[in-house]
């Protein structure tokens, strides 16, 4: 056995959403500080997952809806209606929300506390998951049984930046006339 299960890998980038029925499909992503979503209908056996990069809406024209939180949970619980889910029978697990760079900001505990209480304006069931920690992880989600796997990356050092020895300006040596 290769630790990989069998069955048509779907993978899902930053700023989509996407939703599948088939028994054999695997929703698959990356995630650092980003969260995903994946939320399912146990009775109508269809699911799928999202992969949000910032919580909520920008509120500002140009801002690409695409990143947001709010932009793609609406996507996804769109896609799974309109493919026979029923809003009152939705499950959902959560993943992501890592501080995986020291000195960056706190997106990702944002990015989790936005959907957990996303989840629960919209009396979405929250079976859990994992958000938080250090490490960016790859998620595996099948939709139709609502099975996820997570595996998590090794923390990556980064090795010290060499810098240059800054240049020195050659000491003029003469007389120069300029003209």
């Amino acid at each position: 056995m290769t630790g990989r299960s069998e069955g048509r890998r779907v993978h899902v980038m930053q700023g989509e959403a996407k939703v599948d029925e088939g028994p054999d499909t695997i929703l698959t992503t990356l995630l650092g500080s980003c969260v995903a979503a994946c939320i399912r209908d146990p009775g109508a056996g269809v699911g799928g997952m999202n992969h949000f990069l910032l919580p909520g809406s920008s509120g500002q024209e140009g801002a690409r809806a695409e990143s947001f939180g709010l932009y793609l949970m609406e996507l996804l619980i769109n896609g799974l209606l309109q493919r026979g889910a029923r809003r009152g029978h939705l499950e959902a697990k959560l993943f992501g929300g890592a501080r995986a760079m020291d000195g960056l900001s706190e997106v990702g505990s944002k990015n989790a506390a936005f959907a957990e209480r996303f989840l629960q304006m919209e009396n979405i069931t929250y079976l859990g998951g994992s958000l938080g920690g250090t490490t960016g992880r790859r998620i595996e989600y099948w939709p139709h049984t609502g099975r996820a796997r997570q595996i998590f990356f090794e923390k990556a050092v980064m090795p010290p930046i060499k810098v240059a020895p800054p240049i020195r300006k050659p000491q003029a040596i003469g007389e120069v006339e300029l003209f």
